[in-house]
């Protein structure tokens, strides 16, 4: 397994090692145990790699990355330049030439550690877009193993990608890989036609032929631990936290939440606006709507992410100043992390769960909310631009560009029948119990482990093409 970060963190180089939470970390582990896997990663600082260490019968390879390493390949290609393309470029995407070759270096630290590490004829998982680059290099010195690659976030339309100076780089590091899994169907088809476009390879339908070899390039929605929330949502102490909340609250008030990181392709600012849209049309007051924003803290060193968090910051303060009263907030804004628990308690209180990101590879927090409401009851408004739209969609779907949609939409769950409410949760629910995280790490890892046969020639490839069609 190689991943921008090990499954395991510290406060302090003297502090032990505790595994990192997160249904990933929870849906691999046992996989790597069985087959006495490695998992290389950065060990989440600056401070100079430890030797390999085992914690929890997983072995870890810490990979260093120094100061230097953290700003250009990290905070700056990884996250100025790819994060935000990915994103339908909701924000502005740098193209610092300055950034590129960091990136390449981190890159191929990442693919000799893996080289070195791996078992002959071994299986090697590549995670997310900070190592597009490492199924190639790997591929280069270790032919004999098997490479899979999994990009967790959106893979955007050729419009898109085709402004990215490196285009052809990353695609051809990518096709390295012997499957290359995708949130969605339209992002693995994005990456065949671009593949088509700016490479020598050739694609169609989830095959692409490439130097003599097969490979697959296909969706696997990620998910959650089903039975993990759902023991939560029936745990005692999360109930009884749970019912505190509710009274905190109040009792009789309708409750939304939103849970994101603090991010600008989360939309935040404009849920905010719509909620505003909502109390002003006066409808609703703060005795009986409120809602909840849990906006996790993230790269807060970042211009753009100091400035989002702003616009939020003022936007609470403008909806509370205008429709608040005594000892009574229409908004509910904590901006921190909170531990598993304490999300479930949220979500069992949860009325309307807002999910309005611009987009989402895939956005979990959507099915842990479903995951949670054994009863059938609440409402999920979702973008329609999240991964997770694709297989919820009796969720209320909604886009989030349209602000006097969304505060409609907003307005029709509030309302929404309980036998509708029911109707659409028990469809969500089973959705979301059917496949896992486990069932997804399965599947990727079934498919990884396969026979790859030999791939047709362009030309067959392109002939049978045009006999099926």
């Amino acid at each position: 397994m190689i991943a921008n970060r090990l499954p395991v963190h510290r406060p302090s180089p003297e502090s032990p090692w505790e595994t990192s939470p997160g249904g990933l970390v929870s849906a691999l582990m046992p996989i790597l145990r069985e087959h006495r896997g490695v998992w290389i990663g950065w060990a989440g600082s600056s401070e100079q790699a430890c030797e390999p260490f085992e914690h929890e019968g997983l072995f870890n390879v810490p990979v260093s990355l120094s100061t230097d390493d953290v700003r250009d390949y990290y905070e700056g290609f990884s996250n100025s330049t790819l994060w935000p393309l990915y994103h339908d470029a909701c924000q502005t995407p740098q193209y610092n030439r300055s950034w590129w070759s960091p990136y390449v270096a981190v890159n191929r630290r990442f693919a000799e550690v893996a080289a070195r590490e791996a078992a002959p004829n071994g299986h090697v998982l590549v995670q997310d877009y900070h190592l597009q680059l490492v199924p190639g290099m790997l591929r280069e010195l270790r032919p004999d193993v098997r490479i899979g690659f999994f990009l967790h976030i959106p893979f955007p339309p050729v419009e898109l990608f085709a402004q990215l100076p490196w285009r052809q780089q990353l695609l051809e590091g990518m096709l390295g890989a012997d499957v290359i899994g995708f949130q969605t169907r339209h992002g693995a088809q994005n990456f065949v036609r671009l593949v088509n476009r700016y490479t020598t390879s050739r694609g169609s339908g989830q095959t692409i032929a490439v130097e003599g070899r097969r490979v697959m390039a296909k969706e696997y929605p990620i998910s959650i631990d089903f039975v993990r929330i759902q023991q939560l949502a029936t745990d005692p102490n999360v109930v009884a936290r749970a019912k505190a909340i509710r009274a905190d609250l109040g009792e009789n008030r309708t409750i939304m939440l939103g849970v994101d990181r603090l991010d600008y392709t989360k939309g935040i600012d404009q849920r905010l606006r719509a909620v505003y849209e909502v109390f002003k049309g006066g409808r609703h007051t703060v005795d009986d709507l409120v809602l909840v924003q849990v906006s996790v803290p993230s790269r807060e060193s970042v211009d753009e992410y100091i400035e989002v968090r702003d616009r939020i910051e003022k936007l609470v303060g403008h909806i509370n100043g205008e429709f608040g009263t005594v000892g009574a907030v229409p908004v509910h804004y904590l901006r921190r992390s909170l531990p598993i628990e304490e999300l479930v308690a949220y979500y069992l209180v949860a009325d309307v769960m807002l999910v309005t990101p611009f987009r989402d590879g895939m956005n979990l927090v959507a099915k842990e909310y479903v995951g949670s409401r054994q009863d059938d009851t609440g409402v999920l408004v979702l973008s329609e631009f999240t991964g997770s739209a694709v297989e919820l969609d009796r969720a209320v779907l909604v886009n989030p560009h349209d602000i006097d949609g969304m505060a409609a939409t907003i307005e029709r769950a509030i309302s929404m029948p309980k036998a509708e409410q029911a109707r659409r949760m028990r469809s969500l629910r089973q959705r979301v119990r059917k496949r896992t995280v486990y069932s997804w790490a399965a599947d990727f890892t079934a498919a990884l482990t396969a026979e790859n046969p030999p791939a047709e020639s362009p030309s067959e490839s392109l002939a049978a093409d045009s006999t099926a069609s």
